[in-house]
């Protein structure tokens, strides 16, 4: 092989399942870079272990819920099932006498969930004119193929702790199971709807308190909800938009003086148009957006993620490598749903 490469690791086994394949015959053409398919089957066992190693590299800041939601790997990736609990304190203290003997008693009363634990699966692979034109070129083999299976299979996971997974039963921050409660919005005084960029900064001001306050009386202020998600066009209008005679925003106001939140983000999974994500959404025209109000809190809530992202050794088909790939997710808990809120109708 003339050159050197930067990138020297590669699998030994893939190198193996690459030598006793009619791939490297098949690249070995006249004025080929490679002295043997000995070498052909290291080199390209080489630029597979580079692609994968690249796609782990990959962020993708647009998936909210990967990067904001709590994420836990209690259920051992071999489980089909994982339960956890729902908790609520009980009890009452009293005032007793010099000599009692049956002091109340105090608890915590846990309710079962049971969560399916389901697989993700995704693939890429290289056919053998691909290896050709690579080893031609002098270049790595196109990693974006490799990035595309990481960002769906990171797609898919994002959807799920959103919206849940209706087909399979596993469950997302906006699954109607959740018992999560709903805000009911006001509609503004003089546009008489609900949507925010209809709404003054006061009337939007005041729907934020009322979801805070809601969460406050049902809970008699034990749940303290730090984070405000919000559609992507919200987030917007909100940055922008003045209070009436000062310069400061919307959003500023919310961030300086709100007692609990701490944090607003711009989401576009709550878009009135993303179906995917929102299930309230409609490409029609007719859906809403909605906002979603929770604790950002691993004791709250978690998404379950028992297997991150495995790329397992490639499989030879024909003239073709393909590496599968796979993930493991339960969806979201919600410990304390009381700790959350979601507002519908905000766009």
């Amino acid at each position: 092989m003339r050159g050197k490469r930067k990138h020297t690791h590669y699998n030994a086994a893939e190198a193996r399942t690459l030598a006793a394949s009619s791939i490297p015959a098949a690249i070995m053409t006249e004025g080929t870079r490679f002295d043997s398919e000995e070498q052909t089957s290291v080199f390209f066992a080489r630029e597979l272990d580079y692609v994968k190693s690249k796609s782990y590299d990959v962020q993708y800041p647009e998936l909210t819920a990967l990067n904001l939601f709590p994420q836990t790997s209690e259920a051992d990736e071999g489980a089909e099932y994982i339960t956890y609990y729902t908790y609520d304190d009980t009890g009452v203290a009293q005032i007793i006498d010099n000599y009692s003997n049956d002091l109340p008693r105090a608890d915590v009363i846990g309710k079962p969930s049971h969560a399916e634990i389901k697989s993700i699966g995704v693939s890429y692979g290289y056919s053998a004119q691909e290896m050709r034109a690579s080893r031609l070129a002098g270049k790595s083999l196109d990693s974006r193929k490799a990035t595309s299976a990481r960002k769906q299979n990171d797609r898919k996971t994002n959807t799920i702790a959103w919206r849940g997974d209706e087909e399979t039963g596993l469950m997302g921050v906006l699954s109607d199971g959740q018992d999560i409660p709903i805000y009911t919005i006001g509609e503004g005084a003089t546009s008489g709807n609900t949507l925010w960029k209809e709404k003054t900064a006061d009337e939007i001001l005041a729907d934020v308190n009322g979801m805070a306050a809601q969460v406050a009386k049902t809970t008699k202020n034990v749940e303290r909800p730090d984070t405000l998600c919000v559609p992507a066009d919200v987030y917007m209008d909100i940055s922008t938009r003045r209070i009436e005679d000062t310069s400061t925003t919307v959003l500023s106001f919310i961030l300086e003086h709100s007692p609990y939140i701490k944090n607003v983000i711009s989401t576009a999974e709550l878009d009135a148009d993303s179906v995917e994500t929102n299930p309230y959404a409609a490409e029609d025209g007719t859906g809403v957006g909605v906002a979603f109000l929770f604790t950002n809190d691993v004791e709250k809530m978690s998404l379950e993620i028992p297997m991150y992202y495995k790329q397992y050794p490639i499989q030879v088909r024909n003239l073709e490598t393909v590496v599968p790939c796979e993930s493991r997710v339960a969806g979201v808990m919600m410990y304390y749903p009381m700790s959350a809120l979601i507002a519908v109708g905000v766009s």
